[in-house]
């Protein structure tokens, strides 16, 4: 499972997953049918962004990485939008129906602090990237077979 991920359409899968959640709590439906799924949609969600964390993170050689962190950040951002309003009051997902919502909620916020910590400590701004030359002078001898 090494294979390289697609950072711009996994997270606009997740951010579509994540308007899903947001249409639910809008309608007047039955909660409890869509608990379970909801709460593991949520877990999901998670599971998706610590793989996609820890991508960006491994991997510092990633084309156009501030865009990518600047994504990443963003869905960070609406997902955590999506939280607080599962724990608001006028949520379909009421603590006092659901007292366990509220622990896992706590959790995935938790999670979501600590990725974006990570990602925003791993960042390297465009300006200190740039002053690395791209090769170096003996990968460039090397490619060139040291033309004299």
């Amino acid at each position: 499972m090494n294979k390289r991920i697609n950072f711009e359409d996994t997270l606009f899968i997740l951010n579509i997953r994540i308007r899903m959640i947001r249409d639910l709590l809008q309608l007047d439906t039955e909660s409890n049918l869509f608990f379970r799924q909801t709460t593991a949609d949520l877990e999901f969600i998670t599971l998706i962004m610590d793989m996609l964390a820890e991508k960006y993170i491994e991997n510092i050689k990633i084309l156009d990485r501030e865009a990518e962190a600047d994504n990443i950040l963003d869905t960070e951002w609406q997902f955590c939008q999506l939280l607080n309003e599962i724990s608001g009051n006028s949520s379909p997902f009421s603590p006092s129906f659901y007292p366990e919502l509220t622990v896992l909620i706590d959790k995935l916020r938790t999670d979501s602090e600590k990725r974006k910590k990570q990602i925003e400590d791993s960042y390297i701004p465009s300006e200190q990237s740039n002053n690395e030359p791209v090769v170096s002078h003996a990968e460039l001898n090397g490619l060139l077979g040291n033309v004299s």
